[in-house]
């Protein structure tokens, strides 16, 4: 069963990556940059602080901080020591089956995607922080973050099932996080 997923998997990633051409390779690319995103980020910042007061905003960015910590850290757990799947362009097996758009892959193993689970945790906590004020939000948010998987896909550097349960991982951390910066906002009930 394990290996006709992953079998299912490679195929979906050759078959998803392959629908790609040079004339999107640099949308995709940009895409894909984090650091591209400040500006989208420094946005759902100034949304949060018309919302909460500054003690409130102050508490909320050190949650959001640490939940990209937590997600990060997870990320690394299973790439580095309990899973160790080789990225798709470390596989020698399809080599030449598909398009690396990046001209680096990044580190060795691939499971699971820190893109994703990071933005999809962004995208959850701050459409629970924000989808009382602005009710679109969720949806732009989360049409990102899914539009960051795919990114990875694109580019040639995830396997589907790596962006799939990066997703999972980060709509599960942003809604803990969720909770918690709820809790502390309640607890400290700053004013």
């Amino acid at each position: 069963m394990l290996e006709e997923l992953v079998e299912f998997d490679i195929e979906l990633f050759i078959y998803l990556n392959n629908l790609g051409s040079s004339a999107w390779d640099g949308f995709w690319m940009f895409y894909t940059t984090k650091f591209n995103w400040i500006p989208f980020y420094a946005v759902l910042a100034y949304l949060m602080y018309k919302r909460l007061n500054t003690k409130m905003f102050l508490m909320t960015l050190l949650v959001i901080a640490l939940m990209i910590t937590f997600t990060d850290q997870v990320t690394n757990l299973f790439k580095k020591v309990l899973v160790m799947r080789l990225r798709p362009c470390h596989n020698g097996d399809i080599d030449g089956l598909f398009r690396l758009v990046k001209s680096y892959c990044g580190g060795k193993y691939g499971y699971f995607s820190g893109h994703a689970s990071n933005s999809m945790a962004v995208a959850v906590f701050t459409s629970l922080m924000l989808r009382s004020k602005y009710k679109f939000l969720p949806y732009i948010l989360i049409i990102w973050a899914v539009a960051m998987g795919y990114s990875r896909i694109y580019i040639g550097v995830h396997y589907p099932l790596d962006v799939f349960s990066g997703m999972i991982f980060g709509a599960f951390s942003g809604i803990l996080f969720y909770k918690l910066d709820t809790y502390l906002q309640s607890k400290f009930q700053f004013k």
